[in-house]
């Protein structure tokens, strides 16, 4: 029979053992920075025939998520999100919503800044970390709302740092390419690094199956913070397609290219310029394309007639301060038209 003392001191000791058991660190970091992150809900309008109506356009619900970086609410998210929204509505992780106002928005790099009208009392800013301090094979987590799945963790590594090649349709940015799991719902949600600090910002992934297959990229903090904290940038508001060679010619412009606006977002620099989007869809040349919209010919007399033309408009329009006008030459039914935009 063993000795009751030492029955009684290894009991002891056992559950001793078991009381001091912490949460890990992730378990503790995911606490401190999951109430920065949010959920959007976001409304705009796509085309479809409403048969009461007659109306080609309907009102459709999006989704997708953010991460507040600062207490007069300031939201990242990513710029396939919100930037064609009429409205965003702002969930918070206890559940209260807020109406939120795009600000800024560069979708050739998929970022995009997202205002609270209104602050709540316990709001909690997350803080931004150097990117160029996170090297291939870091770990990191992102939190976000897969399939609507809300402030939902996932785990991973740094695979790579990519940037785009120059035909992309992304420019001058930098993305993180990595194994932590992303789908639907998580893009512009934060990636943070192991000190809770935002790095990246889920943009968009590989897949063949539809869902996430392993291969998914979050611009870097450091691009989102140049290009849309640093650098001046609009929220135009417009989905266009560029349109050149036989495609300019389809659509008898009066030059060589131009872009061609299918959606305007409510509330945009576009929406308050006048400017036109379509209601009519049709496939031409291959391409899916919703007629009927303005065609932008030249803005501030920079002709439009490749990404690197647009490039140079995105420049001028940034040194022009607020309340300045900006000139805009358009196609309209057929007729070249001439409008101001008020720069906000």
């Amino acid at each position: 029979m063993k000795n009751p003392c030492t029955w009684l001191l290894s009991t002891c000791l056992l559950f001793s053992g078991v009381s001091q058991v912490s949460a890990s660190p992730l378990t503790d970091l995911f606490n401190k920075t999951n109430p920065s992150v949010v959920i959007l809900h976001t409304f705009e309008r796509v085309p479809k025939i409403n048969p009461a109506t007659k109306e080609r356009m309907t009102s459709v619900q999006g989704l997708g998520s953010g991460v507040v970086i600062s207490n007069d609410g300031l939201i990242l998210t990513a710029a396939h999100v919100v930037h064609v929204s009429d409205s965003v509505h702002v969930e918070f992780k206890n559940g209260e919503k807020v109406l939120g106002k795009i600000v800024a928005s560069e979708p050739t790099a998929d970022i995009a800044l997202v205002k609270l009208e209104n602050i709540p009392k316990d709001l909690q800013p997350a803080s931004i970390g150097d990117s160029d301090k996170v090297s291939v094979g870091d770990e990191i987590f992102v939190i976000g709302a897969p399939y609507g799945i809300g402030h939902s963790l996932t785990v991973g590594y740094i695979s790579g740092k990519r940037t785009p090649p120059e035909k992309s349709m992304f420019a001058d940015v930098e993305f993180f390419q990595t194994d932590a799991a992303v789908n639907m719902g998580n893009s512009g949600g934060p990636m943070f690094n192991m000190k809770g600090e935002v790095v990246g910002i889920v943009s968009h992934i590989l897949t063949q199956s539809g869902g996430f297959d392993g291969i998914g990229f979050a611009v870097t903090s450091n691009s989102a913070n140049q290009l849309l904290l640093e650098e001046k940038r609009i929220w135009s508001g417009i989905d266009g397609q560029l349109l050149t060679d036989e495609m300019a010619g389809i659509f008898q412009l009066p030059q060589s290219a131009g872009a061609l606006v299918q959606r305007v977002a409510e509330g945009s620099f576009a929406h308050k310029s006048g400017i036109k989007g379509g209601d009519i869809p049709a496939v031409i040349g291959g391409r899916e394309l919703l007629l009927g919209g303005d065609i932008l010919l030249n803005i501030e007399n920079v002709p439009i007639k490749d990404e690197d033309s647009i490039k140079l408009i995105k420049k001028t329009i940034a040194r022009k301060k607020s309340g300045e006008d900006v000139r805009i030459t358009l196609l309209r039914k057929g007729q070249v038209v001439k409008v101001k935009a008020i720069m906000p």
